[in-house]
């Protein structure tokens, strides 16, 4: 059928503008449309990491049952190098430093406890992890090491245990007006009903400290 004189100017107008435009139309829809790709690709890859990462996370929960300290490590180990990108991989890294730990393997401990400060994505996962390490280097008597680790940059509902260990620090290095300052700010951090509370006041009781005022 025909086209009228409308009809064909229209088709001479898209014809022009296609023409003119038509290449970099068709490279915009190829760079959308491989980005939608890579989203889409990526997505499933991160699923299926998650999900080989949970199986070794429930074989080590599995070991960690049976006192297999050993084993408990090299998962974590396993996991670290196969599946950093996951949480896995941070609770992993916590798991094995108990379990090291428990077993007076204090090195390990403390080089899991390490790994999710240096490397974990998890903010909430890091100050955990700080906090527990702080602990195995204040017993180490790395007092310096430990305060350096308590000061990066943590989400605020851990300011409370930050604060406690800073103030254990401080007094093992004979500090007390320090550690004083750092569990009556630890008390303020921390919630009422938090049963570490009543921990915090005993210690700052006995280098004669008192409650902050509400």
């Amino acid at each position: 059928m025909a086209y009228d004189l409308e009809e064909q100017e229209q088709l001479d107008s898209i014809k022009a503008w296609w023409a003119k435009y038509g290449n970099l139309v068709t490279w915009l829809v190829i760079v959308a449309l491989a980005a939608y790709a890579a989203w889409t690709g990526w997505n499933t890859y991160q699923s299926r990491q998650a999900g080989q990462a949970s199986v070794l996370y429930e074989e080590q929960q599995k070991s960690l049952a049976d006192k297999d300290n050993a084993k408990v490590q090299r998962t974590a180990a396993d996991i670290q190098d196969k599946f950093s990108g996951t949480a896995y991989a941070e609770m992993s890294a916590l798991v094995a430093a108990k379990s090291a730990f428990d077993a007076n393997d204090t090195d390990a401990a403390r080089k899991q406890l390490q790994w999710v400060v240096d490397h974990g994505r998890g903010p909430e996962y890091k100050a955990i992890a700080a906090v527990r390490l702080a602990g195995v280097m204040l017993d180490a008597k790395a007092y310096d090491d430990a305060l350096k680790v308590l000061s990066g940059d943590f989400p605020a509902q851990f300011a409370g245990a930050i604060a406690d260990r800073k103030g254990d620090v401080l007094l093992a290095q004979g500090k007390r007006d320090d550690a004083r300052a750092a569990y009556k700010l630890a008390l303020e951090k921390t919630e009422a009903k938090d049963p570490s509370r009543q921990l915090i006041q005993i210690k700052l009781d006995a280098i004669g400290g008192e409650a902050p005022k509400a």
